[in-house]
C-alpha cells in the first residue's frame, strides 16, 4: 500500500479532513486521502464530499464498487484506523442519501446496468432505423 502502515490515533484525526481542498474518507478501517480524486469520481465529487472525514465503508460497499475501484484505493491510502477510537464520525446515511437524491447524484455504479441496457438497445435499433430510412429513400429515388 502507499504510505507506511501508520496507525491514526483517532477517527477525530480523519474528521478534520472534511472539505474539497483536504478530503479523507475511512473505508474498512483504513483512511484514504481522496482530495485529488474528487473531480475524477464517476459519481461526482458530491458523493465523496458527503463522506469527507467520516466512515463511508457501508456506502462504498453498497455502491457496488468492483475490484478496479478497490485496487485504486491503494494510491490514496494514508493509514490504518484504530477501531477503538470510533465515535460519531460515521456517515449519516439518511442526510447524505437525501442530499444526493435532491441533486440527482446517486452513485454512478447504482445506475450502471440500466445505462448498459440503454446502450445495447441503441446499438440494436439505430442500424435498423438507418436501414429502413435508406430503403425508403432508395425506393423514393428509383
Amino acid at each position: 500500500m502507499g504510505v507506511d502502515n501508520k496507525v491514526l490515533k483517532t477517527y477525530d484525526e480523519v474528521s478534520l479532513h472534511n472539505h474539497p481542498k483536504d478530503c479523507w474518507v475511512i473505508i474498512n478501517a483504513k483512511a484514504y486521502n481522496v482530495t485529488n480524486f474528487l473531480n475524477d469520481h464517476p459519481g461526482g465529487e458530491e458523493v465523496l464530499l458527503a463522506a469527507a472525514g467520516k466512515d463511508a465503508s457501508e456506502e462504498f460497499e453498497e455502491a457496488g464498487h468492483g475490484s478496479a475501484s478497490r485496487l485504486m484505493l491503494d494510491e490514496f491510502y494514508v493509514g490504518e484506523i484504530d477501531p477503538s477510537t470510533k465515535n460519531n464520525a460515521t456517515l449519516d446515511t439518511t442526510s447524505s442519501t437525501n442530499f444526493l437524491q435532491k441533486h440527482n447524484k446517486i452513485d454512478y455504479y447504482q445506475g450502471k446496468s440500466s445505462r448498459q441496457n440503454n446502450v445495447k438497445l441503441l446499438q440494436f435499433f439505430v442500424p435498423i432505423v438507418i436501414l429502413l430510412f435508406g430503403s425508403t429513400l432508395f425506393k423514393f429515388l428509383y
